[in-house]
């Protein structure tokens, strides 16, 4: 059968789903992006990017009105020979997995898919899902190979991740698998192709580890600070020309849309049988209530204006999703005499004051966020840095 488009990438306007779209369209394939969200719809479609991402408004110039096409008609679904779902997969209000939510967008699609597309899941998901999905398909009566290929790019470095980093393909038939990897060889020849179960739980283990790590650092910085030690000048002796420490992480917030969730997920997966896991969510999601009890030991917060030094969930970011710099500003706003916050990046919180300021009001600064802006800001008020980005040391 012969299609129109090389791909469709449902959620198409997303910060997973845009970088690929784009990359794919630069390398000469045929794309549509669809998205429900109208205005990162209508935001792509007048050549502007919805959210930061370095290199990729050049490459939506390149391929805007040639290559790429953007749309919130879902039935541009049927367009496509490859079809990319690419949606959030929340945790739900009981802190569980929500598993259906992929199958869902999948049924949602159904009246839009054809025979002979290939079906690609980009999401994180459950393990089971891909299965689920199979299943679905089947029930459907669609002839659709069905793959998951799950994302692996970090923030701010998508458009040179898609080229550079190995490729996880995966399906229960070879058509699906070596469909799979025909497209993604567009953007690279590093191909790794497991089994379904295989690759979702790679993607858990992959965040899982990483959010361990960033737990680890923190439990090592409380250590140290209460024993009236600076971690920072630990961590960099101990990782100094010695490479079985060369990965360990600075003290700071672990925050952002996936880490926690996919830990939490593999802990629901495994029957909640994961001490490890929990340890770190404990240890991670805590940091902002130890920061704030250690400052309440030095101040009194009662009486004192509180200045937030970064909103994003990471440094040069401008998303704030599950950034922990929120938890931190609730919990000030409950000790201190007032809270005022700041980010150079973020452009969706009305709430946001200039740096200048809350460098002017404020009595005592926190970063919640090392953006390198704050490295030569040379405040004269005193300052909370537990990531050694502005202050003498991370003690507090």
């Amino acid at each position: 059968m012969s299609f129109e488009r090389d791909v469709v990438i449902v959620g198409g306007c997303g910060r997973v789903g845009l970088p690929l779209g784009l990359a794919l369209a630069d390398r000469g394939l045929s794309v549509a992006l669809y998205d429900v969200n109208a205005l990162a719809v209508n935001s792509v479609a007048s050549g502007h990017l919805p959210f930061d991402e370095a290199g990729a408004e050049a490459a939506l110039s390149r391929t805007l009105g040639a290559r790429l096409a953007v749309t919130s008609d879902p039935a541009i679904v049927r367009t496509g020979e490859s079809v990319v779902i690419v949606i959030g997969t929340p945790v739900g209000g009981h802190l569980s997995p929500e598993p259906q939510a992929v199958p869902r967008a999948v049924e949602t699609l159904a009246p839009q898919l054809v025979n002979g597309q290939l079906l690609i899941l980009r999401s994180t998901v459950y393990p089971g899902v891909t299965a689920l999905v199979e299943r679905l398909i089947g029930r459907l009566g669609l002839g659709i190979d069905v793959a998951f290929c799950p994302e692996r790019i970090a923030e701010g470095r998508a458009m040179t991740e898609l080229y550079e980093l190995p490729q996880i393909i995966s399906g229960r038939t070879d058509t699906a698998v070596d469909r799979a990897e025909k497209l993604f060889r567009n953007l690279t020849e590093h191909i790794v192709r497991l089994l379904p179960e295989e690759a979702e739980l790679a993607k858990l283990f992959t965040n899982t580890w990483r959010y361990i790590k960033f737990a680890i650092a923190n439990q090592c910085y409380v250590i140290a600070n209460d024993f009236g030690v600076d971690f920072e000048r630990v961590r960099q002796a101990l990782t100094y020309e010695y490479p079985r420490a060369a990965d360990f992480p600075r003290a700071g917030f672990a925050a952002g849309p996936c880490l926690l969730k996919d830990t939490m997920q593999l802990a629901a997966f495994n029957n909640n049988n994961f001490v490890l896991g929990h340890a770190a969510m404990m240890v991670n999601e805590g940091l902002p209530h130890y920061l704030v009890s250690r400052i309440e030991q030095q101040h009194d917060l009662s009486d004192m204006v509180v200045g937030i030094l970064g909103m994003a969930f990471k440094a040069e970011s401008d998303d704030i999703r599950s950034s922990l710099s929120y938890k931190l500003k609730r919990i000030l706003q409950f000790k201190a005499k007032a809270v005022l916050c700041t980010d150079p990046y973020v452009r969706n919180d009305l709430d946001l004051l200039p740096l200048e300021d809350v460098l002017a009001e404020a009595d005592l600064l926190v970063i919640g966020t090392p953006h390198r802006v704050y490295s030569s800001i040379g405040p004269s008020t005193p300052v909370i840095d537990i990531w050694g980005s502005v202050a003498e040391g991370v003690r507090v």
